[in-house]
């Protein structure tokens, strides 16, 4: 079974901190329009379903050992992402993006997303409704386009979908349908801490006829440019073939993809080869890269973290012709038997996902060599890293500032333990810190687990002085 690696941030756990055990693994997400009747299960048999009823439940022992039970129901997850700078100097002036609201998407739905900014952004102006001190959250949801600027948020939303805006921040959704937040400071500041949390139900993935895909030609064909293309989902598909500043078309990365996209053969079979292949030949090893390292340079070093991972496929692909995005996000790890889960001990994780015209855009983790799941929650997608920062800012003053990540991310009904200081190889633990998360994180899962459960409809994917630009953490 593979290694769970979810990466390491600069100023998270190291990666020995991290719990890491094997994923259960699901089959990547499918785009629900296109399911054949071959798709559908076969009809129910009475005699059947009553043998089942009357005989007893199958044990892990009745199973094969070699094959792992993938989850049948929705698994909810509760994640809380910690971002904080302490400047070298005072900071006079900030401007900052955040992509740090996860999407809505046929596999996953999202509820209860908070976002606590310290120093509290600037408002647009006084408002006598708007909170005068703390981090300013008020409840509500905030849809796209919407200036919550010192305005209250919208009246009450449904408990099980409960958002809280933060006076100061406007949100909008990007080219690719993600949601993005600006935020400004005026005041000055030496240190600044973003919080975002929320919980999440990952809907299990429907399998794929990996051999019935298409030959990875004709697709490289049909997504050759053509002027006035009128098939939306198509369209996208072609911009996400070309070539972008992390992930660009090389020679070298074409090269290492070519011997397992032989002619004639199935897209999703040579894709999955191409991702056992960057698993086996390349060496997880956080501090060999950095957050500017392009695919080219990683494939030369056959060494780095997820982000590498996910660009060096990425570009591989789209070398070939082919279509390919670069997804954000997080993974469920499992600590060792008997160990507990400790908080902050994850960082963000990337992966890659190829375009199929039968399949839709099917997500593979190369750093995990799994297809993705129930485990992998998705934060954003975009042509490469830099497309969808989780944080970034232009800063006037502060000097030089390195970000310290906590990620936190654990299953519903589950508690997670703080990091000892001898956990943590940087020594920049703060016990008191680090429980005060896990009291964040418990809460976070109590309010959405109180909330009024009600069935939900897998929703549709959303396609539709000085100045010093702030360091984002590396993902992976």
């Amino acid at each position: 079974m593979p290694t769970i690696r979810s990466g390491n941030e600069e100023g998270s756990v190291t990666p020995a901190a991290s719990q890491r055990n094997s994923p259960t693994v699901a089959m990547p997400d499918r785009d629900p329009d296109t399911v054949s009747t071959a798709d559908l299960p076969p009809p129910a048999d009475p005699a059947a379903e009553v043998a089942a009823l009357v005989a007893p439940a199958a044990t892990a022992l009745d199973r094969p050992p070699s094959v792992a039970a993938a989850p049948a129901a929705v698994r909810r997850l509760h994640v809380r992402h910690d971002t904080s700078y302490a400047y070298d100097a005072p900071v006079e002036l900030a401007h900052h993006l955040a992509y740090l609201r996860p999407r809505d998407t046929p596999r996953q739905s999202i509820s209860c997303w908070n976002l606590d900014i310290v120093p509290p952004p600037d408002r647009a102006g006084p408002h006598a409704d708007a909170p005068s001190a703390g981090s300013g959250l008020l409840h509500g949801s905030a849809q796209a386009g919407d200036d919550v600027s010192g305005a209250a948020a919208p009246g009450p939303v449904a408990a099980d979908r409960l958002t809280t805006v933060l006076v100061g921040l406007h949100a909008s959704h990007d080219a690719w349908g993600n949601w993005r937040h600006t935020f400004s400071h005026s005041v000055v500041h030496q240190r600044l801490t973003v919080v975002s949390t929320f919980s999440v139900d990952v809907h299990p993935s429907a399998a794929l006829d990996v051999p019935a895909s298409p030959p990875w030609e004709s697709v490289a064909e049909r997504l050759r440019y053509r002027p006035g293309r009128v098939d939306p989902v198509e369209r996208e598909a072609v911009e996400f073939s070309l070539a972008s500043s992390y992930a660009p078309r090389d020679s070298a990365l074409r090269r290492y993809a070519e011997p397992h996209f032989t002619p004639r053969r199935p897209l999703l079979e040579a894709a999955l080869d191409l991702m056992h292949a960057i698993h086996r030949d390349f060496e997880y090893r956080p501090q060999a890269t950095s957050v500017a390292t392009r695919a080219p340079a990683a494939l030369a070093l056959r060494q780095g973290v997820c982000q590498d991972f996910a660009h060096v496929m990425i570009g591989a692909l789209r070398s070939l012709g082919l279509a390919a995005r670069y997804v954000s996000g997080y993974l469920l790890t499992h600590p060792p038997a008997g160990q507990p889960r400790l908080v902050g001990a994850d960082a963000s994780h990337a992966w890659a996902a190829v375009w199929c015209p039968q399949h839709g855009w099917v997500a593979l983790d190369p750093t995990n060599d799994v297809p993705v799941g129930q485990d992998h929650v998705t934060l954003a997608w975009g042509r490469d890293y830099a497309d969808v920062a989780p944080l970034r800012g232009v800063i006037r003053g502060g000097g030089r500032a390195v970000p310290q990540v906590a990620v936190t991310v654990t299953p519903d009904g589950e508690s997670a333990c703080p990091i000892s200081t001898a956990a943590r190889a940087d020594g920049r633990t703060d016990i008191a810190a680090q429980a005060s998360v896990l009291a964040a994180v418990q809460t976070v899962g109590e309010a959405c687990g109180d909330a009024e459960r009600r069935p939900q409809a897998a929703p549709e994917a959303n396609d539709a002085g000085r100045d010093d630009v702030s360091d984002p953490a590396q993902a992976g």
